[in-house]
């Protein structure tokens, strides 16, 4: 999984709230049994409704960063949502919220959810247009939790420190036990050790292995 620390991009706005994630990416491409691929899907519905579809206006091409309203991620619990921003290019997304399931899919992907004050969330979306040039750009720190304006004013956002440690490592939860194997095996030997019964898996008979 790639690794996060820092990223520094304009962004795109979805001013919408309660985006579940068959909005995201709905459920008739959902096709492959790879992750790659459903970013050229990624918000089909909306876009082919609305052909000013914001997110997808040119001057938000190539954007990084998403920004957008409360519950954020609701619905089913598909986690084709997140590979399909990842695959359109996003590595963030700012909300005031997000659904549970959307957030956990998310952090074990490496897709970083920023959650921000709505007012916040609100103003960042009032200050970007198409018509703007340059459009305006974020940076978001995972190190120190915080989203920085070109201005020079700062936000903290709150992350577990769990999925933290695993993005700025770029791991994923496979990785995170393996990469922690000695400590693993030693607990186990430590625990058997210490253990009022005897924790080796039975054979055949019924008693402990010989």
């Amino acid at each position: 999984m790639k690794t996060f620390t820092t990223l520094r991009s304009h962004y795109a706005p979805l001013p919408i709230r309660d985006v579940d994630t068959d909005m995201i990416i709905p459920a008739q491409f959902l096709t492959s049994i790879s992750r790659e691929g459903y970013g050229e899907n990624l918000f089909r519905r909306l876009r082919d409704e609305d052909p000013e579809f914001p997110p997808f206006l040119p001057p938000y091409r190539n954007a990084k960063i998403l920004v957008t309203r409360e519950n954020f991620g609701c619905g089913s619990s598909r986690e084709h949502a997140v590979w399909a921003l990842m695959s359109a290019g996003y590595e963030a997304v700012i909300a005031p919220s997000f659904a549970d399931i959307f957030h956990s899919n998310s952090g074990k992907n490496g897709l970083l959810l920023v959650e921000l004050p709505e007012e916040v969330v609100n103003s960042l979306l009032q200050q970007t247009s198409p018509e703007i040039t340059p459009l305006p750009e974020l940076t978001i720190d995972l190190t120190n939790q915080t989203v920085a304006l070109q201005d020079g004013e700062k936000f903290f956002f709150p992350y577990d420190p769990f999925r933290k440690e695993c993005l700025l490592a770029g791991m994923d939860d496979l990785d995170y036990l393996l990469n922690r194997e000695e400590e693993i095996t030693l607990f186990r030997e430590q625990h058997e050790k210490s253990s009022f019964f005897d924790t080796r898996i039975p054979n055949h008979h019924g008693g402990p292995d010989e």
